[in-house]
């Protein structure tokens, strides 16, 4: 019988682990940290005024007004 197909993902997961340095694991606490403090210090973008109703307009690179897009 076959083996059946894993994703690359599930396949990764699999493969036994290499030990990390002292280093890469104070690199990735250095990267989870400035992820926690840019995440905090987040702030919601605020409500577009007198926007396009409707779906974005820029789809593409192109700005779409009524079905004619045009280039910038």
């Amino acid at each position: 019988m076959t083996e059946p197909f894993l994703p690359a993902a599930d396949a990764e997961a699999m493969l036994p682990r290499k030990e990390l340095t002292p280093a890469a694991r104070r690199a990735l606490a250095e990267a989870a940290a400035r992820r926690r403090a840019l995440e905090a210090s987040a702030r919601p973008l605020p409500a577009e005024f007198q926007g396009p109703k409707g779906p974005e307009p820029t789809r593409y690179g192109d700005w779409e007004n009524k079905g004619i897009a045009s280039d910038f």
